[in-house]
């Protein structure tokens, strides 16, 4: 007789516990957060597993990241925003410029002799962000935009010696303007993920590389690519994305751990992290012995000159892709640029 209610109030027990459970687990979210370079790059490692860190202590455990780097199945250096975009992932870090023609705007800032320091070039993005650059980010909640420091020429035989040298060279190069100059050289550029460029320098594939010192280092090229040209001509952006959509919908505690965590917290150093990456690929290349060949600021001042018609083709074509203002941006980035610089 008393053998229903006793099994009905343990019954109900167990029920209570299980929804609290479900309710606990329902509680907690966990993101995936990625990128296209490797897992021991100063991205994964610096950046975005301190920021995961950092989320979950703010939101007291309640909000989780996973970060998934190049060797994942979503570590497409083309897809990271794309992935975001479509819900697969929660968070993307990628280059701007990659495919060719995903936000024109900012990519501007990828032309000759515009960035003077990955510092100088991420602040400027942000600042424009809000306003010149918006039209680019559309259907995402944007937490950083970046460059890295003006890049280098890399080769694997051939020393080069001046700009010309890179002449009849097959060269990896990271974005449009750089494939724009390297076509103007004489040069045939190769759009290749990073991901790709030993075992592309191994097979005879390419020359050489279009990169900042750091992904030396980063990608294990000290040893395949022994020469190294200084020219600080180009650089290259990235963006750090989440959907609008999602953003949008986070608990108030999760928006504010966010937002205090992005934006100028984290541009604002974005050119001491490239600083300690770049040394550490300069430092790389030194300790193989490789050839290193810099340039004088009276030389790049010179290339300005020489350079004027890759700029202003580029411009023509972004205009003609649909950026009907783009040398109005390039004009305000020139201006903003030498703001921040002072």
């Amino acid at each position: 007789m008393h053998a229903y209610p006793t099994n009905w109030r343990r019954f109900a027990l167990a029920l209570s516990l299980c929804l609290a459970s479900q309710a606990q687990a329902q509680d907690k979210v966990e993101w995936k957060i990625t990128t296209y370079v490797p897992p021991t790059h100063g991205f994964v490692v610096d950046v975005l597993e301190p920021w995961a860190k950092e989320l979950e202590k703010r939101t007291g455990g309640k909000l989780t990241a996973r970060v998934f780097a190049g060797n994942s199945p979503f570590g497409k250096t083309e897809n990271q925003a794309d992935q975001v975009k479509q819900g697969v992932t929660d968070v993307g870090w990628g280059l701007n410029g990659i495919p060719r023609g995903r936000m024109p705007r900012a990519s501007i800032m990828e032309l000759p002799f515009v960035a003077p320091s990955a510092d100088v070039a991420s602040r400027t993005l942000w600042s424009m962000a809000p306003g010149s650059l918006a039209d680019d980010f559309k259907g995402f909640k944007l937490l950083a935009l970046h460059c890295h420091n003006p890049g280098l020429f890399h080769t694997r035989d051939k020393k080069i010696d001046k700009l010309e040298d890179v002449k009849g060279l097959r060269m990896r190069a990271p974005n449009p303007p750089t494939q724009e100059l390297l076509t103007f050289l004489g040069a045939t550029p190769v759009g290749m993920p990073p991901g790709l460029v030993y075992e592309n320098l191994e097979k005879g594939v390419i020359d050489g590389a279009v990169f900042p010192w750091d992904a030396i280092k980063g990608f294990r090229l000290e040893g395949m690519l022994k020469h190294h040209y200084d020219a600080r001509v180009y650089t290259a952006c990235f963006h750090l994305v989440m959907n609008e959509t999602k953003y949008n919908a986070l608990p108030a505690e999760f928006k504010k751990a966010v937002d205090e965590t992005t934006g100028n917290v984290m541009v604002n150093r974005f050119g001491e992290w490239w600083n300690r990456w770049d040394q550490a690929g300069l430092d790389a290349a030194k300790a193989r012995g490789n050839s290193i060949i810099n340039v004088s600021n009276e030389q790049r001042e010179k290339w300005r000159v020489q350079l004027k018609p890759v700029i202003d083709k580029e411009l023509s074509d972004i205009e003609k892709a649909g950026v009907p203002n783009a040398r109005a941006i390039y004009d305000e980035m020139l201006k903003t640029v030498a703001r921040l610089a002072k």
